[in-house]
């Protein structure tokens, strides 16, 4: 797979903590990317850099092989790009904004327009100034996506859309993805970015924090084994296994152990030796998976990180 998006090392210090460390990822040819994380975390800073913003302190940002900040007239013509705060000139009405969007773009496709007017249920004729949160946010995908763009910079899409309109927006980028599209999408909704992403990568305070596979959200990123004993005796020698513990709790007599797929096996030839009072399995979601970089702490699947 031919990667489209490629950033490397990117770090930008605005002081105090802010900004992105040594941030390294790529999104390949009709693949899409989720960039999950809080607000804060590094996701628009990142997005700013890609369109050509902001100038990198040190790293590499480049898409299609062409640096973002030298060549960003050429790389905007095969990128659409929604930016999370969506700030608009309030002097025209909606269709004098597509028009001049068209002009900078160089692009004009009105049955693309029209298609994205329909499917969002815009009515661009009134005052851009008098449009709602919702009403500008539509606004914004349609000139996004009406020169039919390659590939997509989408951060936070959905803010601002009603639930329904969330929908729609999900369907339609189901669409685009199957129309071959490559897509960096910027959330901190889960079901938005398990809904959409083959892979995610998880931001935190501007540091890449780990990634993980789809497929591995849709099996459940951990099993999580909670074994309860009658026998201390059979409790403490179980917890001298050579397993994955997160919890050994002499009061309760519990413990609980991360077990993958691969390691199943071996976790049943251990446990087979010992007589449970209690046993019970648990999937980790992508949301426990999140948090166990973010909560103080440390939960993961119900489990505490001591």
């Amino acid at each position: 797979m031919n990667n489209i998006i490629n950033v490397n090392e990117l770090t930008h210090d605005y002081g105090h903590g802010r900004g992105v460390f040594e941030v390294s990822f790529n999104v390949g040819d009709g693949e899409t990317l989720g960039f999950l994380g809080p607000n804060g975390a590094g996701k628009s800073t990142t997005m700013r850099h890609l369109m050509g913003f902001s100038k990198p302190q040190s790293g590499k940002v480049e898409i299609n092989g062409l640096n973002c900040t030298k060549e960003h007239n050429k790389i905007m013509q095969s990128v659409g790009y929604l930016p999370g705060e969506v700030s608009l000139p309030e002097g025209l009405n909606g269709y004098q904004f597509i028009k001049m969007m068209q002009d900078m773009k160089k692009s004009k496709n009105d049955d693309r327009v029209r298609y994205l007017l329909d499917k969002f249920e815009l009515d661009p004729s009134g005052s851009v100034k008098r449009m709602s949160i919702g009403e500008k946010r539509k606004l914004a995908v349609v000139t996004a996506f009406m020169n039919d763009p390659d590939i997509l910079l989408l951060d936070e899409p959905t803010s601002g859309l009603d639930p329904i309109m969330q929908e729609t927006f999900i369907d339609f980028i189901k669409e685009e993805k199957q129309r071959g599209k490559s897509i960096l999408l910027s959330s901190h909704i889960f079901s938005e970015v398990e809904a959409l992403c083959d892979r995610i990568a998880i931001i935190k305070d501007g540091r890449l924090i780990s990634s993980v596979d789809a497929a591995q959200i849709k099996h459940g990123l951990h099993n999580i084994m909670t074994v309860e004993f009658d026998d201390p005796k059979d409790f403490a020698d179980f917890g001298r296994s050579e397993l994955d513990f997160k919890l050994r709790d002499r009061s309760t007599l519990k413990c609980a152990v991360v077990v993958d797929d691969e390691d199943i096996n071996k976790f049943i030839s251990v446990i087979r030796k010992f007589k449970i009072k209690a046993f019970s399995e648990h999937s980790v979601t992508l949301e426990e998976y999140f948090m166990h970089f973010y909560k103080n702490d440390r939960s993961f699947g119900g489990v505490s990180y001591a």
